[in-house]
């Protein structure tokens, strides 16, 4: 460990809540696929049993499922799920590794922005000029659309966190990742 940096354990408060609320996002995700896994089994069983139409199930689970993608954007980001190539960090040093990160993490969070902010425009159009589904349920779409900035803005918070991490110091990885930001579970709501 270099003079620089952060005694493993040595969270700062704002980092374990932003892994909270990842985690939070995660369990949320997880029950809008089992509710879209739900709805559809129902539907087969109204098409295919019952012999009867459907007419809301089929348009709820598409919001479901893009919602719970969204909503876990954070959650999968805690446990760097998300797809990487690893071969150029794991073969710098511990310096280059961090430095790698730290800009890795801040080109991404300059992407996710200009996500949130044209995420954020299309949610507030469709709310402003109450938008509505063309379909027989008519949902107004800023309900589904709001899931995109939410989305964007808890992933947004969760690379933020990361890259405090990388940039104070706390010990990093072979992939030059914070080690120590991905480790608040459940057990520590």
């Amino acid at each position: 460990m270099t003079q620089f940096a952060r005694p493993v354990g040595r969270i700062p408060i704002a980092v374990q809540v932003i892994g909270w609320i990842s985690t939070v996002c995660g369990i949320i995700a997880s029950f809008m696929i089992l509710a879209s896994v739900l709805i559809t089994c129902q539907m087969i069983f109204i098409r295919t049993v019952l012999n009867q139409s459907t007419i809301w199930q089929t348009e709820v689970v598409i919001y479901l499922m893009i919602a719970a993608t969204l909503i876990g954007l954070p959650y999968v980001q805690k446990l760097r799920g998300h797809v990487g190539v690893d071969l150029l960090p794991t073969m710098l040093p511990s310096r280059m590794r961090r430095g790698l990160s730290a800009a890795t993490l801040a080109v991404t969070g300059t992407m996710i922005a200009l996500m949130l902010f044209y995420g954020w425009e299309m949610w507030h159009l469709a709310w402003a000029r109450n938008w509505k589904s063309e379909t027989v349920m008519a949902i107004p779409l800023a309900i589904p659309y709001l899931a995109i900035p939410l989305g964007f803005a808890l992933f947004l918070l969760q690379l933020l966190g990361d890259l405090w991490m990388v940039l104070s110091g706390a010990p990093i990885d072979e992939k030059g990742m914070a080690a120590t930001s991905s480790t608040s579970s459940l057990e520590d709501l």
